[in-house]
């Protein structure tokens, strides 16, 4: 292992991105456009957050830099995304450049009347002119939801956009006030709960800032970076690759806030040296699968769905950080454990120490991306300058970068950075929009107010078959849409109904909507980040879904414990939380170690399927009991029964365990 890692032919099969994201390449003429409209998007958004006065034409009323955002992006989406996957070798079409020259138009005719549409109420009585530039944004919105984001997203979002036009003759649940076309074009288009609503208000406010951080940390060798400060620390240790893909792939995947790009940038280094000391290629999969899964669960940036959370919420994103640390602390350690049980049940060692990076040399060369993510941090918890914070850290990181004879930026690689942003600017965009359709639909009809009343009479006043039903739904629609798109659904029609309805904590059950609509990257027969990692590792790919599903299958009942007690996402008393967290990490641990055959300091839990069955089986229930909040309405039993429960259930499991081994070794070689 040297000090940059690089990927092992023998056992890694790189995937093409443009095989994993059907981008089509611009003609010479038109290759730059790109980078320029993240320029512009740049100076523009800078103008709006720092109030420098630059473009007062768009940047002087908050709806006219959203509709300027739109009006700027959208049109990329149509030179980008062909309509079939089968034309992104072909050139633009003509009708593409029609479409893309429309939506330019289209919206640069809201944005013009942006202040019009705001101080006469055009989102409830418009001139024809702007029904008519009304309908015609709505139909390129759809278009451009299906192409960046696919057919799912497109159909949801179509269908929920023509709901307030037959609300009135819809069955009992479902049914909400009417409202004609033409009312419903002006309230999508031009009212401040649809297409311009919370989801692109999110992402023109705060996304932006961080997709951009992301970028640029990428491109001036943070990956690699964080790689080898993970394998000089952790790479020789007992299955030290997969702990460091843990290590990398947690750091990485927190600030570029995306599983794919994660698993494509960590992976082709991570997964070839788990090879080497031995592990399975559907594990290591697994293991990066679930590690890059985890980055985007972890503070401090955790992706876009994030900041959605914020504002949905009413609160600082600061809050949902903090929030998001205790959970995501549980989920790395039950991966970790789960990795360190499987390397000790199966005799697999680190790498050597000769073949890896230097701590002093890697953090010689890459102390500033140490420096920057702490000023990041700094800045969001502390100055709680949300909006701020990604800009001035990715300037500052910008200037250190240059004094790196390894990674300093020219030109080149400036224009590579911003055009590798635009594609992010315009997908998410794109998407953002074509669910504010959704919400604006759910809004116009006032489903949105009721609809959580029928989630409960469904559910018949049950708290937890409501969760339950939150959980497979959050799941269901994390399968056909981005997280983002599921989470801002289940926002407005479901989290309510937990909320209000059932009296659960709002910051909690929305973590919860947000962690079971993660789910579906790790979980087959979906499971696109499990599928990457395969693809990386040469695996199979449904083997690496379920192996990356049993590796994170402490993923499936965290939010659980901390919808039942939010002490876990640091609401409470200090003693409080200190109490209830140290119970989950000891809980935790027994239900890694069961779900591997293998626990720190008893060793291999039973030999022979029957005893194996029967001690894990033991230590699992004995590890749910432990993490399980007790003295609740759901939870019947207090505290103290539960303990009773886990020391009845751990110490036999232990006894057989020790029985089993000596048994063993008596057997003769």
């Amino acid at each position: 292992m040297t000090t940059n890692a690089q990927p092992d032919p023998a056992y890694s099969a790189e995937p093409d991105p443009e095989k994993v994201v059907r981008i089509r390449q611009l003609p010479g003429p038109l290759a730059w456009l790109p980078a320029a409209v993240t320029s512009l998007l740049l100076l523009m958004t800078l103008d709006y957050l720092f109030n420098f006065g630059w473009f007062l034409f768009v940047s002087s009323l908050e709806t006219q830099f959203y509709y300027s955002v739109v009006a700027l992006l959208l049109p990329l989406v149509f030179l980008l995304w062909p309509a079939t996957a089968s034309l992104s070798s072909k050139p633009v079409s003509w009708y593409d450049y029609g479409l893309s020259g429309l939506t330019l138009i289209t919206g640069g005719y809201f944005v013009m009347h942006a202040e019009l549409i705001l101080e006469r109420g055009w989102a409830f009585a418009a001139p024809d002119l702007a029904i008519y530039f009304s309908y015609l944004f709505w139909l390129l919105i759809i278009e451009a939801a299906r192409r960046a984001g696919g057919w799912p997203i497109a159909i949801i979002a179509a269908t929920f956009s023509l709901y307030p036009l037959v609300a009135d003759i819809m069955p009992g649940p479902i049914q909400a006030f009417p409202s004609s076309l033409e009312e419903t074009a002006m309230y999508h288009t031009m009212s401040t709960e649809s297409v311009m609503g919370i989801p692109l208000q999110a992402f023109a406010g705060l996304v932006i800032g961080f997709l951009v951080f992301g970028v640029v940390l990428q491109k001036t060798g943070g990956g690699a970076f964080f790689i080898n400060l993970a394998f000089s620390l952790l790479g020789h240790v007992r299955g030290g690759p997969a702990k460091v893909s843990i290590f990398s792939s947690g750091l990485m995947g927190s600030m570029s806030g995306s599983v794919i790009s994660n698993v494509l940038t960590t992976g082709v280094m991570s997964i070839p040296a788990m090879r080497r000391i031995g592990m399975k290629r559907s594990f290591a999969g697994g293991v990066e699968a679930c590690a890059s899964t985890g980055g985007v669960l972890m503070p401090p940036v955790m992706g876009a769905t994030a900041f959605v959370m914020a504002m949905f919420l009413n609160v600082p994103y600061s809050a949902v950080v903090l929030a998001a640390v205790i959970p995501s602390v549980l989920y790395f350690l039950g991966l970790f454990i789960q990795i360190d049980a499987y390397s000790a049940r199966n005799d697999l060692k680190g790498l050597p120490k000769v073949e890896l990076p230097s701590l002093v040399t890697t953090l010689k060369e890459g102390w500033y991306f140490i420096f920057v993510f702490a000023l990041l941090v700094w800045m969001l918890l502390v100055l709680q300058r949300e909006a701020l914070a990604p800009f001035y850290a990715t300037a500052l990181l910008l200037v250190l970068n240059q004094f790196s004879k390894k990674h300093r930026w020219g030109l080149k690689q400036a224009y590579m950075a911003l055009t590798d942003a635009a594609k992010l600017f315009a997908e998410l965009t794109a998407i953002l929009v074509g669910v504010g359709l959704l919400v604006g639909a759910l809004s116009i009809t006032g489903l949105s107010g009721t609809i959580a009343n029928d989630f409960i009479f469904l559910a018949g006043g049950s708290i937890l078959l409501l969760l339950l039903m939150g959980a497979l739904t959050s799941f269901v629609l994390g399968i056909g849409m981005t997280v983002t798109a599921a989470y801002i659904f289940l926002a407005v029609a479901l989290a309510p109904a937990l909320t209000r309805g059932a009296g659960l904590d709002p910051m909690a059950v929305h973590l919860f909507i947000l962690y079971w609509g993660m789910l579906s990257f790790i979980t087959p027969p979906v499971a696109l980040g499990a599928f990457a990692a395969a693809t990386v590792a040469g695996a199979r790919p449904i083997e690496t879904g379920l192996q990356a599903m049993k590796l994170g299958s402490v993923i499936y009942f965290i939010p659980f414990l901390f919808v039942l007690n939010p002490a876990l996402i640091m609401q409470g008393s200090a003693l409080e939380i200190s109490v209830v967290f140290v119970q989950a990490v000891v809980g935790i641990v027994f239900f890694a170690s069961a779900m591997q055959g293998y626990m720190i300091g008893i060793g291999r839990l039973g030999y022979g399927v029957f005893q194996e069955v029967v001690i894990r089986g033991l230590i699992l229930v004995a590890g749910l009991a432990l993490a399980l909040p007790g003295g609740g309405d759901l939870i019947p039993v207090t505290q103290w029964q539960l303990l009773l429960i886990s020391a009845a259930c751990l110490l036999p499991a232990i006894g057989m365990a020790r029985w089993s081994q000596i048994k063993q070794t008596q057997l003769p070689a």
